[in-house]
């Protein structure tokens, strides 16, 4: 059939089962986004091109399918740079398409000319420079089996102008075929038969869940070994909603700010089963100590993780589809031996679940993070998919935000990204319409992609957008309140922008709560409307993190909160 390239690309989408495109036009894709216009092709123009990446990012986060995006070239696609990295670090699959100046001015310092190749390399899992018209269907069938296979990530497709200009004699392939690279991870079954011998041999096991499980939708097959072993539970930022936190043994999240009873656990445990995990610094404290009287066990499918950061006495390398139904399967005949084994521990966990309670205050003329968490989620429903920005209230949504799903919790784990939230909320949104979709963000971190407010309005998008407002930069804050003499250096937002009053301008209807009395009946309305919807809720300007392990330290050197300061360390955990 003959098409010129930009067609191609149309027709690809629709061959791959893409359903919305994110983007932002210029010079070099403008033939791309005229067949955009003549196809109909459903397409979100945003604000920015950081919020067509994110908003794609959160399209592939919720969804499971690979999300995609437009960009031109040069200022264009490099304001995805951070995006790509962002989704890189947490193995989201995106295929971003960019253009790139004409074949015959590559290499010239064109006008909007950048080699995004060279400059995406370290954190795409493969990219593409196409400067032959008749390579574009392979090349785009490569990427989004490279995206979406193995360990999943984005891909980078960068389109020379004339390229979408020419016409050629367009078929799409049937099959990919790459040197070196299947997609297809099976591991050695002997292994997960150490896995289980181990788990035959321990009295005091943690599991702990990773992103790995979410991302290859095994969480419930996972859930079944659980229920079968009843094993205590752990989880990363990463992992959380793969074990429902409403799981009897499920100890909340591990690391830097995570509670008292998971870090204890990983102490104090002989056996920790890491699963699509990749023991992130934030996760391990000081590596070098921990879980350092346990045997642990490290399911992944990236053998670069394995010993790489901490070492594993067994290893099991392979995709969790192939390996976590095998361990199901494996334990059946010993679950509830190995249950009736574990009951000791069971019971020493839940009771230090209770006597460690994540800590936050209650402050007259404040809402106190915990109540407000707690409050939406009464609203929102199990359903809900909730989406952060980074900071402070990124841990407490961890900390006090039940999730009972997998692919419910969204946020930037590995890269940290600040402005991430917002279009990446409106991303599932539109992934997932049956769902309601809930952002909780902060003061500094609402403001970094604050116009893609005018896109969820433009497209009538139904998030509820929860800003937790103490006019500082939250988490800068509270590391310079506690370890650099008070010295707030650039972290005070002052006389900051009204944000409700933003919001309203850019076509959202917005809430604002002064007064702890009325966070009720304001949040009561704010969940009525009909569309987007954004509020704002005054929280104690100096309101810390709690439990924190300091940089460098052991997970049983935690601060963990107090009625005065706060600043209360830990004893030691486990025996």
């Amino acid at each position: 059939m003959l098409m010129n390239g930009a067609k191609a690309v149309i027709e690809s989408l629709k061959k791959e089962g893409v359903e919305v495109i994110f983007g932002y036009p210029g010079g070099t894709v403008l033939t791309l986004y005229n067949e955009v216009y003549k196809d109909k092709f459903p397409n979100v123009l945003t604000g920015h091109e950081q919020g067509a990446v994110h908003g794609a990012d959160g399209y592939a986060r919720a969804t499971g399918k690979v999300g995609v995006c437009f960009a031109t070239s040069g200022p264009g696609v490099c304001n995805m740079v951070t995006g790509i990295a962002t989704a890189y670090m947490d193995s989201v699959p995106l295929v971003v398409i960019s253009g790139q100046v004409a074949t015959h001015l590559i290499g010239r310092d064109s006008f909007q000319e950048a080699d995004i190749s060279g400059i995406t390399t370290p954190i795409t899992k493969h990219n593409y420079l196409v400067k032959n018209v008749h390579e574009l269907p392979r090349v785009l069938k490569e990427a989004f089996f490279i995206a979406r296979s193995g360990r999943p990530g984005p891909v980078l497709v960068d389109v020379a102008k004339d390229v979408f200009d020419a016409e050629f004699d367009y078929e799409y392939p049937e099959t990919v075929q790459l040197r070196g690279y299947t997609g297809h991870y099976e591991g050695n079954e002997t292994d997960i038969d150490e896995a289980v011998q181990a788990l035959c041999e321990s009295r005091r096991p943690v599991l702990l869940t990773g992103g790995g499980i979410v991302s290859s939708d095994t969480a419930q097959i996972l859930q079944e070994v659980v229920e079968k072993l009843q094993i205590p539970v752990v989880t990363t930022l990463m992992g959380k909603g793969a074990i429902p936190d409403t799981y009897d043994y499920h100890l909340g999240m591990a690391g830097m700010h995570g509670t008292g009873a998971a870090n204890r656990a990983i102490v104090g445990c002989d056996l920790l089963l890491a699963i699509g995990a990749r023991f992130d610094d934030r996760v391990t404290g000081n590596a070098n100590t921990f879980a350092a009287r346990a045997k642990i066990i490290h399911f992944d499918i990236d053998r670069v993780e394995i010993n790489k950061i901490v070492h594993s006495h067994v290893s099991v390398n392979g995709d969790l589809r192939w390996s976590l139904p095998l361990l199901a399967q494996k334990i059946q005949s010993t679950g509830d031996r190995l249950a009736e084994q574990y009951t000791a521990w069971r019971q020493e966990v839940k009771e230090t679940n209770r006597a460690y309670p994540c800590y936050s205050r209650d402050i007259k003329n404040y809402v106190s993070p915990r109540k407000l968490m707690q409050e939406v989620r009464k609203r929102a429903g199990d359903s809900a998919i909730i989406a952060t920005d980074v900071g402070q209230h990124q841990m407490w949504a961890a900390q006090f935000y039940d999730v009972t799903q997998s692919r419910h919790f969204l946020t930037s784990g590995g890269l940290g990204t600040m402005g991430y939230g917002l279009p990446a909320a409106m991303g599932a949104q539109l992934g997932c319409p049956a769902n309601q979709v809930v952002l909780f963000s902060g003061d500094g971190s609402i403001r970094m992609n604050c116009q893609e407010l005018e896109t969820l309005a433009n497209y009538h998008i139904p998030v509820k957008i929860v800003v937790l407002r103490n006019g500082v930069l939250g988490m800068v804050n509270q590391w310079q309140r506690m370890f650099y003499e008070k010295h707030y250096a650039a972290s005070v937002l002052g006389n900051h922008a009204d944000m409700p009053a933003v919001a309203t301008a850019m076509g959202v209807k917005a809430f604002a709560v002064h007064d702890p009395g009325d966070l009720e009946e304001v949040l009561d309305a704010f969940f009525a409307v009909d569309g987007p919807a954004f509020i704002e809720v005054d929280i104690p300007p100096d309101e810390n993190v709690y439990p924190m392990v300091p940089g460098g330290k052991k997970l049983d050197e935690m601060i963990i909160g107090g009625d005065d300061d706060h600043e209360t360390t830990s004893g030691t955990a486990g025996r």
